[in-house]
């Protein structure tokens, strides 16, 4: 090597490592799989917007609310004030809170969409989550179309939000019930990690429950339970794939296969 030449190395961040097999994957074939493991089918984290790519047809989506910003009515603070936290988070991730709600397209037919995003404060659900959910379900009502929503949260109720945070599971959960008795159909679909308040509220309360594989799905994790309870979960336990052998998921489909499937149940349910 020539004096005084620098050191040519592998660009940062070109490879990544699959959690489940170990692989080391070329990045940019990863994410030309909606970031999906070509070796194993991990799923990976998907954030909002490129679920919106991978489900909708291409430029169909309109967002809706997108004035709401979330506020600090308990001046919450633990290890930094939650009014820093928000700004650090939406600078972060380019979003103003954990949920995104429009209306778009399937296929060419014409659904409404509400995703929950983990990166976010790990998808909690705050007044402003609530709030658009529950405002797309009454949006999907009014224009009497399809609800899909996709769960991404594992954080449940957000704490910093104390009851105002909690009731937006009864708040969804009302609007989801009106939007039902009007005939519409709900669609949810549980990614990883599905867990907590949202569980117990819109996650699992759809007509038809899909999941993609590997996702962890329920209300407490396993550490949480062992803490508390002393209780060792079965192997396996809080997947979809555990959900789905005891009658909690309708089904489990691959990411890719995720928009074929959504179409096809719109076609089979409306007809």
């Amino acid at each position: 090597m020539a004096k005084g030449r620098p050191k040519r190395g592998v660009p940062e961040g070109l490879w990544i490592r699959c959690p489940q097999c170990k692989a080391t994957l070329f990045r940019k074939e990863v994410e030309s799989r909606y970031n999906v493991c070509p070796e194993c089918q991990y799923h990976f984290y998907l954030p909002a917007r490129d679920r919106i790519q991978q489900l909708l047809d291409p430029e169909s989506f309109e967002e809706w609310f997108t004035q709401l910003s979330p506020r600090d009515p308990l001046e919450f603070k633990d290890r930094i004030a939650y009014a820093e936290r928000l700004k650090a988070e939406q600078g972060k991730t380019g979003m103003r809170d954990a949920a995104v709600v429009g209306r778009g397209y399937i296929r060419g037919r014409p659904v409404v969409l509400g995703i929950t995003d983990f990166a976010f404060m790990a998808g909690s659900m705050g007044s402003v989550v609530g709030e658009k959910l529950a405002r797309a379900a009454e949006e999907a009502q009014r224009l009497m179309l399809p609800l899909l929503i996709v769960s991404g949260s594992g954080g449940g109720a957000r704490m910093q939000e104390g009851i105002l945070s909690l009731m937006q599971m009864a708040k969804v959960s009302a609007a989801l019930a009106r939007y039902d008795q009007s005939g519409g159909l709900y669609i949810c679909i549980l990614t990883n990690p599905t867990m907590g308040g949202v569980a117990a509220s819109f996650a699992l309360q759809g007509d038809i429950t899909l999941a993609e594989p590997g996702a962890l799905i329920g209300f407490a994790g396993k550490r949480t339970i062992w803490n508390t309870v002393r209780l060792e979960l079965p192997e396996g336990f809080q997947t979809s794939e555990f959900l789905l052998k005891h009658g909690f998921v309708d089904r489990i489909v691959h990411r890719q296969d995720l928009r074929t499937e959504v179409a096809r149940l719109i076609d089979y349910c409306e007809h």
